[in-house]
């Protein structure tokens, strides 16, 4: 899902990604066992049962999409990886991905015992007792439905001016009734920071470094964080690269186990990627996005008054690939695609589409995906 963003942020992002020296660099295709890019090892396309065309057709339509990197990933092997632009390991905003790195840190902190999904998100935030929000769960707010307030002047102008976005986070109202409305609320889901910090008794960022990022090997991979009170932005703020993500994606195909370590129990993973977590959207999970056919909801969908769509749809994100395949997907075409039928990850990054352009997204991904493994 392609999200709008302030034009200020959006264009000193982008700035920041061309200053980067102009690079293009790929995996070689060829069969080697001592043959790694990133700690990977490297395999034929067609030794992982893969079509090696459709996977160099699926690059230049990232290149020309001016993507960052791109990279297919199977059975825990690398089938194909470029870049573009800036060096293979160099970290890069991925937006909204971020969100489903928070959906993981919260089943970390579960499978802990420091945490329950069931759990009021008023006994780690005080402000909303004695509120209408004191019955909002954590789950609530892994699954959008929390009813907090929402609105794209607030989320996506407010919100990232302000001097701390917890506490603006924290400070708005309830605008509808726990459970009754999906949003895509970025303001709801940073609430998830002071959460994790209390249930933790860790700063958001040190505990995805040290439980998440270290377990995995993403090495290249880091949190910001606000200037003012130096929290964790869960809701945007991952900076990372290709191969990290596939690294991410890997955890959810080992079922919370990466390793030969487990870090999410398998219940939480069926119940974040597996199945749809509220009835106002198929296409969602906790902070994953889903294949599943029903309703379904995009990001910044129309709604009335109470929070319902002007102009439902019924359907799926990509009626041609498995009802299993899940992502975390980010502003402007970041994409982290995940097949848990053929065990296959298909990563994509880069610069948001201009106005009238065309962008990469969720259907991309899942095409080269469906014709890379007919």
């Amino acid at each position: 899902m392609r999200l709008p963003r302030p034009a200020a942020l959006c264009a000193a992002l982008l700035a920041l990604a061309l200053t980067a020296s102009g690079v293009s660099t790929a995996a070689p295709a060829k069969p080697d066992g001592q043959r790694t890019v990133d700690g990977w090892p490297v395999r034929t396309p067609s030794s992982l049962g893969l079509r090696g065309g459709v996977l160099e057709a699926g690059a230049k339509e990232a290149k020309r999409l001016d993507s960052t990197c791109f990279a297919v990933v199977k059975d825990g092997k690398l089938a194909f990886e470029a870049s573009w632009r800036m060096e293979r390991d160099v970290p890069r905003e991925v937006f909204s991905i971020t969100k489903s790195v928070a959906s993981t840190l919260v089943g970390i902190a579960v499978r802990d015992g420091d945490l329950r999904l069931d759990d009021r998100v008023s006994t780690y935030v005080p402000q909303w007792r004695g509120t209408p929000s004191e019955t909002v769960t954590v789950r609530n707010l892994l699954s959008n439905d929390s009813g907090r307030f929402w609105s794209m002047q607030s989320d996506y102008a407010d919100l990232l001016a302000a001097k701390s976005r917890t506490k603006y986070a924290i400070g708005l109202t309830q605008q509808h009734a726990p459970g009754s409305a999906w949003a895509y609320n970025n303001a709801a889901i940073q609430v998830l920071e002071p959460v994790l910090e209390k249930a933790t008794g860790m700063r958001v960022a040190k505990f995805a470094r040290t439980r998440l990022f270290e377990p995995l090997g993403m090495t290249n991979s880091e949190l910001i964080t606000d200037r003012s009170d130096n929290a964790a932005m869960v809701f945007y703020g991952l900076r990372t690269t290709c191969l990290d993500l596939a690294r991410f994606g890997s955890l959810y195909l080992g079922r919370g186990r990466a390793g030969g370590t487990r870090l999410l129990d398998t219940s939480y993973v069926k119940r974040a990627v597996g199945r749809s977590s509220t009835v106002h959207n198929a296409a969602y999970g906790y902070l994953w996005w889903l294949n599943r056919p029903g309703r379904i909801r995009g990001a910044t969908d129309a709604v009335d008054p109470q929070g319902q769509p002007l102009r439902p749809v019924t359907g799926q994100l990509a009626a041609y690939a498995p009802e299993d395949v899940y992502a975390a997907l980010g502003f402007g075409g970041q994409v982290l695609l995940v097949d848990p039928g053929s065990r296959t990850i298909v990563v994509r990054l880069g610069l948001p589409a201009q106005a009238g352009e065309e962008g990469y997204g969720f259907g991309n991904a899942a095409r080269v995906l469906t014709r890379a493994l007919r």
